[in-house]
């Protein structure tokens, strides 16, 4: 099959530190490569990729000084490279959220769009109301909940590049937090509970930016000052900076256990993938994706307060890592991963060519 894949032009794939969407495209187009598909990667030009790349901008977006105001109108230019090639593909798939969604209308050949973000935005109720006719994968079931009258063909689940993360029977005694540091992800809970618990907690996460003007990037700012930074003053926790490659491995395969205490609906939470990988069992709190990633008692403890995370700390010595890391090679694989979208590319090139439309999935 000649595939397009196209990334969002803010962070090189796959990125340097963080950025879980760019590091899920890049695990799926170079497992498509290695499969045989012709795969072409729109992204930003110092993504390293063996598929044939079409660079959208020179750089990585968010790595720019000074910084751009309009990061919407690159977005913009990418789907204006994408629709010189169109007729090139026997199918694109769509990285770009609903920016896409107009294309997809005129397009020669199937566009499908996996969501990787919230969908709890009322906003978001128009545009999927407008565009009905556009296929969408979804990386877990509960990401649909809040648009499930939406187009959904498929669920497919993130697959992580697991010659990455090596396992580890026997940890270190710290617990371990890896993401942004923002209200939903809740480091000040994990700060608490590994408080509570005796251990030491490592932190994984780089200080929020400090921005004006951005809601959001204010939020975190102010959640970090006012709920976070006294935590860490205590002296319990360590922050260890953005960690990724090798580093990130060591990280997380000589944790007891990774902290997920996530306070929203969380799409599907990469990290824990990475953590089973090195046979690291996850505590999570319940919400978003997190039942279907984590089999509770088994692969982690799904706990629905702080309390409950702090009595789970206590269990984990009852978890096998090696079952951890077994969920891990069954589920979260490239393997697994490519051959489910595979599937669906078929399937829409087959209803595409009998002039139907794609059944909604059954997942």
């Amino acid at each position: 099959m000649h595939i397009a894949q196209v990334a969002p032009p803010f962070e090189s794939v796959p990125p340097a530190r963080y950025g879980g969407t760019e590091r899920v495209v890049s695990t799926l187009t170079e497992e498509l490569v290695r499969l045989g598909h012709d795969v072409t990667l729109f992204a930003s030009g110092d993504s390293q990729t063996t598929a044939r790349l079409v660079p959208v901008v020179d750089g990585a977006l968010w790595h720019a000084e000074p910084p751009y105001r309009d990061l919407v109108a690159f977005s913009a230019a990418t789907l204006g490279k994408l629709a010189r090639e169109l007729g090139r593909f026997d199918v694109v798939h769509n990285h770009l959220d609903y920016l896409a969604y107009p294309l997809a209308r005129l397009a020669p050949c199937p566009v499908i769009t996996t969501l990787h973000g919230r969908l709890d935005l009322p906003e978001l109720g128009h545009v999927y109301r407008e565009f009905a006719d556009v296929p969408l994968v979804s990386i877990s079931d509960a990401q649909r909940q809040p648009a499930a009258w939406a187009n959904w063909i498929d669920t497919i689940y993130h697959g992580i590049p697991l010659d990455d993360f090596t396992f580890n029977p026997r940890p270190g005694r710290y617990l371990a937090f890896l993401g942004r540091i923002s209200p939903e992800k809740g480091l000040d809970t994990a700060i608490r509970v590994a408080r509570r618990a005796g251990l030491p907690i490592r932190i994984g996460a780089r200080k929020p930016l400090r921005l004006k003007g951005d809601p959001n990037v204010e939020a975190d700012w102010r959640h970090y000052q006012e709920d976070v930074k006294p935590l860490l003053e205590r002296g319990h926790a360590r922050m260890v900076g953005e960690v990724a490659g090798a580093q990130k491995d060591r990280f997380l395969r000589n944790a007891a256990a990774l902290l997920f205490p996530i306070r929203w609906r969380e799409p599907f939470g990469l990290v824990m993938a990475e953590a089973l990988a090195c046979g690291t069992p996850v505590i999570a709190l319940r919400d978003g994706s997190v039942p279907e990633v984590i089999e509770d008692g088994v692969t982690g403890f799904i706990c629905k307060n702080e309390d409950e995370m702090v009595a789970a700390v206590g269990r984990v010595g009852e978890l096998d890592r090696a079952h951890c890391r077994a969920e891990a090679e069954r589920r979260f694989s490239p393997v697994a991963m490519a051959a489910a979208y595979e599937r669906l590319y078929h399937r829409l090139m087959r209803r595409r060519r009998g002039g139907r439309q794609v059944p909604r999935s059954h997942h």
